[in-house]
């Protein structure tokens, strides 16, 4: 008797074998972007197949799928429709065939997985014999021979890019366990050092790829450049602890001295003293930075103090010169009319000498006008001056009887002459008229000198 109902009969059951179909759903699918399984779903839609043409369910139910060598029983159907029983394994086959489409997918997108790819694909070409799918079967033993071969090819450029990537990533950590043995070494700007010794840590911990035993091996390197430099630097700063304790005390006692001197009225010798202060001040370097600036306020306050006395008294000796200088220049100008030479030498002398007992008396002027009326008294004394020179010469009696000496020289060489040139001796009377010109010209000279004067 036949059997219509939808019971299944005994035998195999539908649906794949176990660990064959549907294996890991695809949208799970380790290592699989969501656009990838995206693509790879519309493409499986596109290309869904014609589950008749690839098998059938006979009127007992039983589940057929055309291969290269044959029909292959592959399940039973009695949930419905023979075309019901198609669809369902050929839905089965479009899962199968999808999965395959995301290994190839998976290759392309992460060729380090290559070795894992691979494996699924061999896995699923095993399995393909016994799977309980209505579909092309050779077409997706086709892709998967395609995929471990991919994979393969895959796996070797995966392999060299990893090589390449760790022998750069070595290459950098080189170069950073090198800079911070150069700044453990040479560097002394602390701060700037410091912050790049955490740099490069910052940027060690983003460098992956090397080797355990290398890995440690570098960072070896960089932990004792860090120590190293950690100790130099804390070396230093304790240093310079201790350098401004001894600041401290050595501008404490600079103090002291500056206060000492703030009253001095010996304005002098006090500034210079304050400017060999300062010079120690500098020579000594910084106190501990809560204090220096207290410190210099104090050694500071006692410079002002003095050199604001100074200056007070500075200001009132100014003004005073510079009313000694308006009375100077009155003076000038009543005197500098009076002393004119020209008028009477005697004159002229008894006021210049009268202008000078008033220009002592009245003291100091600016330092800016020293020379201004240095160059002008100066220039009435040397009027004076060289009017006496002058009235002296004219009445010297040497100077005269120097005119006096050479007319008579010039006198005796022309008598020579005229007896020369009585006797006959031509050549002599000559040179004689010669030497007698000569004088005669020095006379003329002297004499015109004294009439000049």
């Amino acid at each position: 008797m036949t059997n219509n109902s939808n019971t299944p009969k005994p035998g195999p059951k539908p649906g794949p074998r176990p660990g064959l179909v549907p294996g890991p759903h695809p949208n799970k699918t380790p290592g699989v972007s969501p656009s990838a399984m995206a693509k790879a779903h519309t493409m499986a839609a596109r290309k869904r197949s014609n589950p008749a043409q690839w098998g059938r369910v006979d009127d007992n139910g039983t589940v057929w799928v055309r291969t290269a060598d044959g029909e292959r029983e592959i399940g039973s159907w009695q949930a419905g429709t023979p075309e019901q029983g198609l669809a369902h394994f050929g839905a089965r086959y479009d899962d199968l065939a999808t999965e395959v489409e995301l290994l190839e997918a998976r290759i392309v997108s992460h060729p380090e997985e290559a070795a894992t790819i691979r494996s699924s694909a061999l896995e699923l070409k095993e399995q393909l014999p016994e799977a309980a799918v209505i579909g092309d079967l050779a077409a997706l033993d086709t892709a998967l021979d395609a995929v471990v071969k991919n994979a393969d090819s895959a796996g070797e450029r995966a392999a060299q890019e990893k090589a390449e990537r760790r022998k750069k990533a070595i290459a950098r950590k080189e170069a950073l366990a090198a800079e911070a043995e150069d700044i453990a070494e040479n560097s002394t700007e602390w701060k700037t050092a410091g912050d790049r010794i955490r740099a490069i840590l910052d940027e060690w911990k983003s460098i992956r790829g090397i080797d355990r035993k290398t890995d440690d091996l570098l960072w070896r390197r960089y932990s004792r450049a860090r120590d190293a430099f950690n100790r130099r630097r804390g070396a230093h700063f304790a240093e310079l602890d201790r350098n401004r304790a001894s600041a401290r005390r050595e501008k404490e006692a600079l103090i002291e001295e500056a206060e000492a001197l703030k009253t001095s009225t010996d304005w002098g010798a006090t500034a210079a003293a304050y400017r060999e202060l300062m010079q120690r001040w500098k020579a000594a370097g910084r106190a501990p930075r809560e204090i220096d600036d207290k410190l210099w306020k104090r050694f500071k306050s006692a410079q002002d103090e003095f050199f604001a006395a100074r200056n007070a008294v500075n200001e009132e000796r100014d003004r005073e010169f510079e009313e000694n200088a308006e009375k100077k220049e009155a003076l000038l100008a009543e005197f500098e009319p009076k002393i004119d030479p020209a008028k009477g030498l005697d004159h002229a002398r008894n006021e210049l000498r009268k202008l000078q007992e008033q220009w002592e008396e009245i003291g100091f002027v600016p330092r800016a006008r020293i020379r201004e009326f240095e160059d002008r008294i100066g220039a009435l004394e040397k009027r004076v001056s060289e009017a006496a020179d002058s009235q002296w010469r004219r009445t010297d009696p040497e100077a005269q009887a120097r005119v006096q000496q050479f007319a008579d020289r010039a006198a005796e060489f022309e008598a020579k002459a005229a007896e020369f040139e009585a006797k006959g001796k031509a050549k002599k009377a000559e040179e004689a008229r010669t030497q007698a010109a000569q004088w005669r010209e020095w006379a003329d000279t002297a004499a015109q000198a004294l009439n000049e004067l």
